[in-house]
């Protein structure tokens, strides 16, 4: 793309001058002031303003950025404050963007009158795959017809430093944005810099030329030191993707003149610090200016007013209140409006229905009823419907914009639903099985279960992630893992772990409303009650309206208080509901069952009311025990229960081997089942 030799307006060269100098003069006030700012790790935009200016100047208040931990300046071109970035330097109360719970140049923003930003971590490439998300959330509202009422059509830029280029999560994202022609900017600011090693050792090309291999995506590079060029190679990227909705990747060559950051100097390691002040873009826009006509006494009192400027919120943002204690507890979920148990459960019907079904008939009744629900992730596409089934027919019936397959990225699944959570969709996606998720867990735990948290409230992910799980008919070492104790241990997200259609239905219900990210695993052996004894997950489908609150235990067998008999309570969830069920039948006055039927939140008075009752307890899980979410919960058991307790709290669970074997002999003698579990049951109740 040509971009046209032009020259800019004394307004826009003015205002960029002034905003930095401020950048400018902030970093140069931290550096006097280093003993007291560093207190916590901040880096700064000194050499990268130009570029940063040019962009921010250019944001609409309907665009997204994601910015990176050195885009104080871009901050300050969209109009924030030096004050506002020292509260958060300072991780002071009224930090606007995290309220003093992440690092400086850590933004989250939801004001009226600026682009927005939505939660992103560090910044190591990570945010590409949310940032990308926010450009599929815009492709997918512009062909359902509900965008937002908006003169220009809005754009996301996310910004990247040339070292993060090389992590996987780019590749994902770049490769969606070319394959859907998403309106998405990345920019990318290369300094030849990781922390200490320089591109030369590290990267087999730049930004600019790693692009080209994604066919669909426009890339430019320029000399982001420069003011000038940067507007106005931005003004027209701008222009030609607001009007045909396609990505770009802007490579800006700019030099690095502070710090990597404050704790890592650059003194210990750089070589170039001579030739990278030899690019300063101070001076080239201060010439800028003169070029245009101000005087260099008008110049010199733009630079003046924002050193002064600079100086007045520091000081002020020093007597700032601190956080008090008590602020540690807000926000680590959005409230929910989904408290009680709504409609009919179990209506009269004809036949009964197997679990899968009634997964899909819930997200085929969302999806009728709000055009913000969508289903992605693989295979679930029109041709299969879902390795499962599960998506069966949803394409036909809503379109390929709406259900549609992704290419092999588990994390770009998962952490491209904190994008269009932002934009105001509702993300259902699904990982094909429990043991692909961990190329997920990336973005699971760091961008969509802290987003919540670390905005201080405003960016909540609203967003379903279904997870087929757990051992059924020799699915052998890739595809029978239980992972609940990976994800139960990410705190910011909620965990279902239905044992049958009903509670499967309206727990997804409850998901689609709830404002949290919320994983849903969905045991295989249940999908089809094809495994004997596990009849009882089929059920008389619930009515449309049926809705189920997270954090409420099922006791699906219940016995009364006996003096004279031991007994005991079964705490499980899953395939373990069955499992126990089947193995109580001789004893059903003796054995009283528990369904946890959510993981997270967890239904604590429940089961503590339960084992007071029975004075035994054991904990039923299809994971292997040690280090599992069953044993810490079997050993909450016992230190909330001690003084009512006969027996020790015990867990079964699978053996403690590194993966399921294949062979269907092997398999059997991993895993739990109904007869060992009536083992287990008998030794304890004869404890």
């Amino acid at each position: 793309m040509e971009i046209a030799e032009s020259t800019l307006s004394k307004i826009i060269l003015e205002k960029a001058f002034a905003t930095m100098a401020t950048a400018k003069a902030m970093t140069e006030l931290y550096e006097e002031n280093f003993k007291t700012v560093s207190k916590y790790v901040h880096a700064t935009s000194r050499g990268h303003e130009a570029i940063q200016i040019a962009v921010a100047m250019q944001l609409l208040p309907q665009d997204y950025a994601f910015p990176y931990y050195r885009d104080d300046a871009m901050l300050l071109g969209i109009g924030m404050q030096p004050y506002d970035l020292m509260l958060q330097l300072m991780a002071k109360k009224d930090d606007p963007f995290s309220g003093g719970r992440t690092y400086y140049c850590h933004p989250s923003l939801r004001a009226a009158d600026k682009p927005k930003i939505p939660h992103q971590s560090s910044a190591t490439g990570m945010q590409a795959i949310p940032a990308t998300g926010a450009a599929m959330g815009f492709w997918y509202k512009e062909n359902m017809g509900i965008q937002d009422d908006v003169k220009e059509l809005p754009i996301v830029v996310c910004s990247l430093g040339d070292a993060s280029v090389t992590e996987g999560e780019v590749a994902e994202a770049f490769q969606m944005a070319a394959l859907k022609q998403l309106p998405i900017l990345y920019l990318v600011q290369d300094n030849g810099w990781d922390i200490s090693a320089n591109a030369k050792e590290t990267r087999a090309q730049n930004a600019f030329e790693y692009a080209k291999g994604f066919h669909g995506i426009e890339a430019i590079t320029i000399d982001g030191a420069d003011f000038t060029e940067s507007y106005l190679t931005i003004q027209k990227v701008l222009k030609t993707m607001r009007e045909e909705r396609r990505p770009f990747l802007v490579h800006a060559k700019v030099p690095l003149l502070n710090h990597h950051t404050s704790g890592v100097r650059m003194e210990w390691y750089r070589d170039d610090l001579e030739e990278a002040k030899s690019r300063d873009p101070f001076p080239v826009l201060k010439q800028q200016l003169s070029d245009a006509g101000f005087s260099s006494s008008e110049i010199e009192k733009i630079n003046r007013t924002a050193v002064s400027k600079v100086q007045a919120d520091y000081d002020k943002a020093l007597q700032a209140e601190d956080p008090k204690p008590e602020d540690l507890f807000t926000h680590d979920f959005a409230p929910t409006p989904v408290t009680e148990e709504k409609g009919e459960r179990s209506p009269d019907r004809e036949d009964k229905v197997v679990m899968v079904d009634c997964a899909l008939f819930a997200v085929e009744e969302l999806m009728k009823e709000h055009k913000e629900c969508l289903l992605y992730g693989q295979d679930v596409g029109g041709r299969l419907g879902g390795v499962f089934r599960e998506a069966a027919t949803l394409a036909q019936k809503f379109g390929d914009d709406r259900v549609f397959n992704t290419p092999i990225q588990e994390a770009f699944i998962v952490g491209s639903t904190v994008g269009m959570s932002a934009v105001g969709l509702k993300p259902i996606v699904e990982v094909q099985f429990a043991d692909y998720i961990w190329p997920g867990l990336n973005q699971l735990f760091t961008e969509v279960s802290r987003s919540c948290y670390l905005t201080n409230g405003k960016w909540p992910v609203s967003m379903i992630l279904r997870v087929p799980i757990g051992a059924y008919g020799s699915g052998g070492p890739y595809h029978s893992s239980s992972v609940e104790s990976v994800l139960t241990n990410i705190r910011g997200i909620k965990i279902a772990y239905p044992s049958n259609g009903a509670d499967l239905k309206g727990l997804m219900k409850a998901a689609y409303h709830d404002p949290n990210p919320v994983v849903i695993l969905e045991h295989k052996g249940l999908y089809w009650s094809k495994v004997k004894g596990t009849e009882e997950a089929r059920v008389n489908e619930p009515s449309e309206d049926y809705i189920m609150p997270f954090g409420k235990a099922n006791v699906i067998q219940e016995i009364w208080a006996q003096d004279a008999e031991e007994t005991m309570t079964v705490i499980t969830y899953g395939m373990g509901v069955h499992w126990a069920l089947n193995a109580s039948k001789d004893m059903k006055d003796k054995v009283e069952i528990i369904d946890l039927r959510t993981l997270y939140p967890l239904d604590e008075e429940a089961i503590l009311k339960s084992v007071r009752k029975s004075k035994k307890c054991l904990v039923v899980t299809e994971e292997p025990v040690n280090n599992s979410f069953a044993r810490s919960l079997s050993g909450l058991i016992q230190e909330k229960c001690f003084k009512y307790l006969d027996a020790p709290v015990m867990v079964i669970g699978s053996e403690n081997m590194p993966a399921i074997p294949l062979n269907m002999t092997l398999e059997q003698t991993m895993i739990p089942s109904m007869e060992k579990v009536k083992v287990k049951m008998e030794e304890l109740l004869s404890y």
